[in-house]
């Protein structure tokens, strides 16, 4: 997610993005999103999460392995996959024993590799299994509501997209004022107001016309989305700053790489399961 000015890419436009390529890759990613998740078999869209969540776990652990931070790549993937599914088919629950049943198995994985460089590594290993493997889970409980699982997802994805779509337009067109100069000199707070309207806007559209609850649940869910989905982002640029890398990845046209697109995401799923959970 990025809000606020930029300078021109060398041919570009003012928004030093490849508008077209990310509105095709944009609409891409939907019709997947939407596809699945109103196919008669629910659990294609957890194949769509795994995908993507898996690219960007492959793009955290390239970049930690830039820096010397080993990352055992095929189990922190296996854990993935079981923590998704065990979230979908089991619960919270099951999403809880193994995710800490992961954990514990990186850490042994690592011992055996020898002591030098085992507290950076499993430090990093850890980092990749809860962001955003872990967090990825949630999406599964949404999904898994007997009969507004579908809804909810698209209540969750379209609210966090809006803040991205929101804040980057407000951004271009009003920045001024820098919300974090140091982590994100893009970030300005004409670009989070944006965000912010648009999150509201959408999160009580969708909630009354899919989840047919009260306005102000779906104005109450845009505005957390705003905050988390925004400090999502920051986080993951702390992160690539950290790392030295300006995205973390190319997959993307027009975006960058998948946790480019996943930070906001990833940020927010918990607090919106939540409030789902509690509100509908």
């Amino acid at each position: 997610m990025r809000v606020g000015p930029v300078e021109p890419a060398a041919g570009g436009n003012r928004t030093g993005r490849n508008l077209p390529a990310a509105i095709a890759v944009g609409v891409g990613l939907g019709a997947a999103v939407i596809g699945s998740l109103y196919s008669p078999f629910k659990w294609l869209f957890l194949i769509v999460v795994v995908a993507a969540v898996g690219v960007g776990v492959t793009e955290l652990v390239r970049s930690f392995a830039a820096r010397d931070a080993r990352v055992p790549m095929v189990p922190v993937l296996a854990g993935l996959v079981a923590m998704v599914g065990g979230a979908y088919w089991g619960g919270p629950g099951w999403l809880l024993g193994i995710f800490a049943t992961t954990v514990v198995a990186l850490m042994i994985w690592r011992m055996f590799l020898g002591t030098e460089g085992y507290v950076r590594d499993v430090g990093a290993t850890i980092l990749v299994t809860v962001y955003p493997s872990m967090l990825a889970g949630f999406v599964a409980l949404l999904l898994k509501h007997p009969a507004e699982g579908p809804d909810q997802v698209v209540v969750f994805i379209a609210t966090t997209v809006a803040s991205d779509i929101g804040g980057y337009f407000a951004g271009i067109s009003f920045g001024r004022h820098k919300m974090s100069p140091v982590i994100s000199p893009k970030k300005t707070w004409e670009g989070f107001a944006g965000s912010a309207l648009a999150c509201m806007a959408v999160g009580g559209w969708l909630t009354v016309w899919l989840l047919e609850a009260e306005l102000w649940k779906g104005v109450l869910i845009g505005a957390v989305v705003v905050v988390f989905a925004t400090l999502g982002d920051l986080v993951e640029s702390v992160i690539k700053r950290d790392l030295g890398v300006k995205d973390m990845g190319s997959v993307l046209p027009g975006h960058g790489g998948m946790m480019d697109r996943l930070d906001s995401l990833v940020a927010a799923l918990v607090p919106v399961w939540a409030l789902l959970t509690l509100l509908t």
